[in-house]
Formats: C-alpha cells, sequence, structure tokens
C-alpha cells in the first residue's frame, strides 16, 4: 500500500512537517514523486519511519538515527530485537519510578516507612538504562556480560551515602584533571592525583578495581569519540591527557 505525506503522517501520529524534514535531512526520503508533485511512501518507507520512531522513543537524536538507519550494515530484525529489550528496560525503569511514588504517597500518608535506599529506586536504574543505551555495546564487548551485569548491580544497590561520594570524587577528578592538565605533564603530581580520583570514582561504580580494566577505560576515551567529546568539551586535549596520566598510574600500581 502507497501513501501520501498526509496519509501517513496520520497514521504515524506526526506532523506532516516532520515528514518533509526527514525528506530534506535524507533520514527518510519518499519512493517517488507522483505526476501531481505528491511525495508517495511504499511499505520500505513505512517500516523505515517506524524505526526511526522506535530510536526516537529510546532518546537518540537525528543525526544518530540517521548513521544507524541509513548504514550499508543495517539489520532491520536484528534491531526491532534490540527495541523490545531496550523498551523493556524502560518499562521496567517506569514501573519502579511508579512504586516508588506509591510508597511515598503512603508514607507522606503516615501508612509506610521508606528507606533512604527506597527513595532512589528507579532514578538509578534510568541512569543505567541510558548508558546501556550510550555504550552497552561496547562495553559489553570489552568487560563480558557477567562483569557488565556484576557492575549494574553494584550501582543499583549503592546508599545514597555512596551514591553522594561517586559524584563527588567525579566532580573532583574533573576540577583537578582541569588544573593538571595545564602542566603538560601526565606523569606530574596533580595529574596522578586526577588519576588516583578516577580510580576511586570507577571503584564506586564498579564495586571492584582492576588495573588493566582501568586502563582499558580510559584508552576508549580516546578512541571512542563520545566519550573524547564528553572530556573534551571544555579543554581539548583533556581526553588523551587522562588517559596518559591513567596509564603511568597503573603502571606504577601494578608494579608497587
Amino acid at each position: 500500500m502507497e501513501y501520501t505525506v498526509q496519509k501517513l503522517a496520520n497514521m504515524a501520529g506526526i506532523s506532516t512537517r516532520t515528514l518533509r524534514y526527514y525528506d530534506e535531512i535524507g533520514i527518510l526520503k519518499p519512493a517517488r514523486i507522483n505526476s501531481s508533485g505528491y511525495r508517495i511512501y511504499g511499505k520500505d518507507e513505512v517500516d523505515r519511519l517506524q524505526q526511526i520512531l522506535f530510536y526516537r522513543e529510546l532518546g537518540l537524536g537525528l543525526d544518530e538515527i540517521k548513521s544507524i538507519v541509513t548504514s550499508p550494515a543495517f539489520d532491520r530484525a536484528k534491531a526491532l530485537k534490540e527495541h523490545r529489550v531496550k523498551l523493556l528496560a524502560k518499562r521496567s525503569q517506569l514501573d519502579l519510578l511508579i512504586k516508588n511514588v506509591e510508597k511515598t504517597i503512603a508514607e507522606t500518608e503516615g501508612r509506610m516507612k521508606m528507606s533512604d535506599k527506597e527513595k532512589f529506586e528507579g532514578f538509578k536504574q534510568k541512569l543505567i538504562d541510558e548508558n546501556e543505551r550510550k555504550y552497552g555495546t561496547e562495553i559489553r564487548e570489552k568487560y563480558g556480560e557477567d562483569t557488565v551485569e556484576k557492575s549494574n548491580e553494584h550501582f543499583r544497590n549503592m546508599t545514597k551515602e555512596e551514591y553522594d561520594r561517586m559524584v563527588n570524587l567525579e566532580k573532583e577528578m574533573r576540577k583537578t584533571l582541569a588544573e593538571a592538565i595545564k602542566t603538560n605533564d601526565p606523569a606530574g603530581e596533580l595529574a596522578q592525583k586526577a588519576a588516583d580520583l578516577h580510580r576511586q570514582w570507577i571503584t564506586c561504580c564498579w564495586g571492584q578495581y582492576n588495573p588493566e580494566a582501568h586502563a582499558g577505560v580510559a584508552q576508549m576515551y580516546v578512541d571512542d569519540e563520545r566519550f573524547t567529546q564528553y572530556y573534551d568539551k571544555d579543554q581539548p586535549g583533556t581526553a588523551k591527557f587522562l588517559r596518559d596520566a591513567v596509564l603511568v598510574y597503573t603502571s606504577n600500581y601494578r608494579n608497587n
């Protein structure tokens, strides 16, 4: 079956302007333009629009979605299975937040008591889900399913105090790193302090420490442009400097 812009937009629950914009940026071209100048969409275009909307629901930006769906290696069946896993995780996270709200209402009305840990259930799962969406494939290939699942379970079970310490460690590490990079000496005192704070931070995240994994994560900051952009947003070269500082740190750590 074929659809005009208006019919496809109505069926998908989006605006005709959105479809025209998708055409302009090359993420979803019509199958053809008819003799009257109308865009006409067929089955392949309907399937691609479904994929785009799935990815949008999962929080991906249009540039990232375009890169995925226009890739020659794109596998629709595989993508659908991945969507299902991620949407189930999202539903699970929403269920946790709903339960959190219900418990908080009950506590407010004096019907029950909540522990500090319970008050943050659902919020931490959201962070895990976001990390899985952005980096899940890479970290699972690099460190294995078991390691990643243990790390996620550790994160879920953090107390408020442990979580606050983790957040503060990253802030202190970033601040120290910003000062250290001015010295241009990855082996210097400030750089090694930043590397040690980074060790403490990832230990909080993982629940354990391994110098080889620490060095591997630091290398990933340079190899993966998403991590590089995160660290280099304020000062270009920060990711590479941190990687170099961590390599010095982990070498010394193994030799001690």
